[in-house]
Formats: structure tokens, sequence, C-alpha cells
């Protein structure tokens, strides 16, 4: 993923609440949201040229996304930032000795920004920082910097997130996944990318010929445990592909 708002609020009657878009290369190969048949308790997109994913569910309450933190200037890592969700999701360890397992090995992967969590807690994880941390009740968003950098897209969509709390509605969430209003100029992160590049990425939905948002994800769940999990993909120039919807 490359933006994540998401409230925590786990005494509430949807204790999570997430909107996220992943943006990719188009021609990158890509599975939607479905259900693993390798692990048929995961639900999640699959990238089918490393085999992780970027964001998704298990059967047994476990959640997973990540971004990756711009930063032309950083070593590439040996390993596939996508791995870090699916293991999780496919694991058993606890949220807390999982992300002190990932952060004593985060120099293996490219940059990146981790949220795990389960039916009890919420934790994130910045490998930079390599601290993991376990959030407290609230409304937050990252991008491809650490958590609440406020770039001028995040600040808007956790704006817009926090607008809906009341009565989430997917379609609500949806619509402010696809605010493709590019940041003023004098607004612009400095990530070391060039100008154009920075504009191109500054508007919370992205499309171009070759890169852009590739899904949009919407998760809303219940203090029940279930799980209204929906993602809408697109191609090149922001073109709409498909939409899965599950219950879960």
């Amino acid at each position: 993923m490359c933006l994540i708002v998401f409230a925590w609020r786990p005494d509430h009657p949807q204790p999570f609440i997430l909107a996220a878009n992943r943006d990719e290369f188009y021609a990158r190969p890509t599975r939607p949201l479905a259900q693993w048949e390798d692990a048929p308790h995961i639900y999640a997109g699959r990238d089918l040229e490393a085999g992780g994913t970027w964001l998704g569910v298990s059967t047994d309450g476990r959640f997973a996304a990540l971004t990756n933190i711009r930063d032309p200037g950083q070593p590439l890592g040996r390993r596939s930032r996508g791995e870090l969700v699916a293991h999780f999701l496919q694991g058993t360890l606890s949220v807390d000795d999982y992300l002190r397992e990932v952060a004593g090995r985060a120099a293996e992967y490219s940059g990146f920004n981790l949220l795990v969590g389960d039916r009890h807690s919420l934790h994130f994880l910045n490998a930079v920082d390599a601290a993991p941390c376990q959030l407290a009740p609230g409304v937050y968003g990252v991008s491809n910097a650490g958590l609440d950098t406020p770039w001028p897209k995040l600040l808007k969509a956790k704006a817009a997130l926090s607008a809906h709390l009341n009565d989430p509605e997917p379609e609500a969430l949806f619509d402010l996944l696809a605010d493709d209003t590019a940041a003023a100029d004098t607004e612009l992160p400095n990530t070391g990318v060039g100008f154009a590049t920075e504009k191109l990425l500054s508007s919370v939905f992205i499309a171009s010929p070759n890169y852009g948002t590739r899904a949009s994800t919407v998760l809303i769940v219940s203090a029940d445990g279930s799980r209204r999990l929906i993602e809408r993909s697109f191609g090149p120039h922001g073109g709409r592909l498909g939409e899965v919807s599950l219950h879960i």
C-alpha cells in the first residue's frame, strides 16, 4: 500500500475502520482480493512476482498491511516486503513476538511501515526506527514516510475518514480514496524523486500511463469479529477493472 488511513477504537461497535490505496506499476502481475488456495484461512490480494501481499486478513482475526518508505538513496532489500504481511497472516506468533522478530531483521528489506493486529490490539513498526509500538485508540494515517507524517494527501484523507466515522459507509470511504487532486506546489514533500514525480504522487488516488493506484481497499470490522472487506482494482490511467466484496 502507499496510503492507509484508519480508526482504532476498541470499545466501539465498529472497532476498526480502514481505507487504503495500493500504488504500483501496472505491469507488475497481481491477483485481486481472494481466498488463497494454498492458505484458505487468508483473504488478500497477491503479488504474483514475489508471492506476498500488501494487505490481508485471516479467519482467526489477524490483519496486516504495509506501505513502503520513499527514499531513492536507501539500499535495496534482499527480501520482498510483501512477505511481511503474508508471514504474519500465515503464522501463529503473537503480534508482539512477530514485530520483535521483524524489527531484528528489518535491514533485510527496503524501507517499510508495517501495521499488524488481531481482535484485541493494533501495532505499528517503522523500519527506520525499528521500534514496534502498540497503538492507542485514535485516527491515524501512513503513506511513504513515518506514521502521521503530515503530507497533504494524508491530512486530507485522515480528515475525510474522521468525517465519516459516525456512519462509515463503504461508498463514502471509496470516495475519499478516489481523490485525484494533486497538492499545491508549495506543499509538496521533498523525498528526492524530483518535482514531476512528487506532483504525480501527491494525490490520494494516482493515475498515469505506467504507475498508479492499482487497488483501493475498505475494511470495516464489527465488535463481534465479523469483517466486511472490499477491494476495487484499477489499470492504466485509473481505469476501473473490477470489485471484490467479502464478508468474513
